[in-house]
């Protein structure tokens, strides 16, 4: 055989995270974990991303008792997760021992490998909990969030990928979340990160725009280590490209996978009636399993526009979505160029939604994007221009430390409001991500009479 190349299996987060919203509960993983990991895979993502918070918010489990759960079905395969930073699993930015506190416990509890991005691209944010992964023996995987931009050449990628390994990263992954990343840009962009670090290489993308199938195979032409991919009942569309296909692609072309596609087969079929469930329960959309190009073109991810059609049709001016859609980008710009990714898609989404709904642009504007533009988010990949800022936030000061340097220490704080129902330093920190529906957890749990607030359900899809 030729050259190795492994894979990461995303069926337990990316790729339900990415058609159905992340509502798999742990009942429709347990009975394949051990399956799972006598695959062969490199890595399996179980965590991170939405799924703390899909745990907390719809599906009444404890995030970090699914974690254990998986960890103790799993005794070969290493436990991926993905965090955003010092955003962790949320939409802000969290103190620094918030940040040292949790990634501690998730590789006390199971997590093999931290990827960590910004969705800045803004190095800052990553230097906390990329220091506490190794300082509590996890690997950590730096994540460039790929996006195009007047800024966003080649090289500004390589640049940013030696940056991150001089940060400590024992491995970088090219983060594709829109699926926007072209096979010829793969393929020169691998090969010059590869020349240019010594460090493993991994790359993620999503099969939204038709093409990343293709972006794969030439991302491994061109020297890529790991690729991300899914088993096929929740592949391709919005997810990643079907795992045993490409297996059977890669293998055929002379490449070593070491991946075994009988107990493949085995998790594959025991999913489908998973997959047909939330089929007919309305949670999967079929549009999400389709190719639709104009993520080329708009350079927004799947899961950003599927929630601006739903934002758009609660509001009865569905008609109005190609006019937000091509707000989109022209917001983009003025904010920088950020990439389209958690929390920045929803941010920029909404801004877009608000100028054309207002009628006129940044009437209106949510308290996020005013932090953004003040700084508290990190650098901008450009300089926002002197109108737009004046427009947003008049004539603020805008921060130029690292944010996080502004916030104190919460971890005290946070133990003393919560010690009426957190038992471990774990039911804190899911109250330090999210109060309300931590606070509601931890109290059924605690207390057969605490009353809950009914909450509506909304079926989102955020993009990590």
């Amino acid at each position: 055989m030729g050259r190795t190349i492994r894979f990461m299996e995303t069926v337990l987060r990316d790729g339900q995270q990415s058609q159905i919203a992340t509502r798999m509960p742990i009942e429709d993983m347990v009975p394949i974990l051990e399956q799972l990991d006598a695959c062969g895979y490199e890595s399996l993502e179980v965590w991170g991303g939405a799924t703390f918070d899909a745990c907390l918010r719809f599906l009444n489990e404890d995030p970090w008792e699914r974690l254990r759960t998986i960890r103790a079905h799993v005794k070969h395969a290493k436990l991926q997760m993905l965090l955003r930073g010092q955003n962790l699993l949320g939409y802000h930015n969290y103190a620094d021992d918030v940040v040292e506190s949790l990634v501690k416990k998730a590789v006390e509890n199971g997590i093999d490998v931290v990827r960590v991005f910004d969705a800045l691209n803004d190095t800052r944010n990553l230097v906390t909990s990329i220091r506490a992964a190794k300082e509590a023996g996890g690997e950590v995987q730096a994540a460039i969030c790929y996006t195009t931009s007047e800024v966003h050449t080649v090289e500004y990628f390589v640049d940013l990928a030696c940056e991150m390994e001089r940060a400590g990263a024992n491995s970088i992954c090219i983060k594709d979340m829109a699926g926007v990343l072209t096979p010829d840009v793969a393929f020169e962009l691998v090969s010059k990160i590869k020349a240019a670090t010594n460090v493993p290489l991994q790359v993620h993308t999503h099969g939204t725009a038709g093409i990343a199938q293709m972006t794969l195979l030439k991302s491994v032409e061109a020297g890529a280590d790991i690729i991300d991919t899914c088993l096929s009942p929740f592949a391709e569309g919005t997810s990643q490209p079907c795992s045993e296909s490409m297996a059977i692609a890669l293998e055929g072309l002379g490449y070593d996978t070491g991946l075994d596609l009988a107990p493949m087969e085995s998790v594959a079929a025991a999913l489908l009636p998973v997959r047909d469930r939330f089929l007919e329960d309305g949670v999967l959309n079929p549009k999400v399993l389709g190719v639709d190009p104009k993520a080329l073109l708009y350079k927004v991810p799947g899961g950003m526009l599927s929630n601006l059609l739903n934002q758009l049709k609660e509001m009865r001016i569905e008609d109005r979505y190609a006019d937000v859609l091509a707000e989109v980008p022209r917001v983009r710009a003025d904010l920088g160029y950020p990439p389209l990714v958690t929390p920045l898609s929803q941010m920029v989404g909404t801004q877009a939604m608000m100028n054309v709904v207002s009628g006129e642009r940044y009437k209106i504007v949510p308290s996020e994007i005013r932090d953004y533009v003040h700084g508290m988010y990190g650098r901008p990949p450009v300089p926002i221009a002197d109108d737009i800022r004046s427009a947003i936030i008049g004539d603020d000061e805008v921060v130029t430390c690292r944010p996080a340097d502004l916030i104190e220490p919460a971890m005290p704080r946070l133990r003393e409001e919560i010690s009426q129902y957190a038992r471990s330093e774990e039911d804190v920190l899911s109250y330090a991500l999210f109060p309300e529906q931590a606070r509601d957890f931890l109290g059924r749990r605690e207390d057969p009479f605490y009353d809950v607030p009914v909450q509506e359900v909304t079926v989102s899809i955020e993009v990590d």
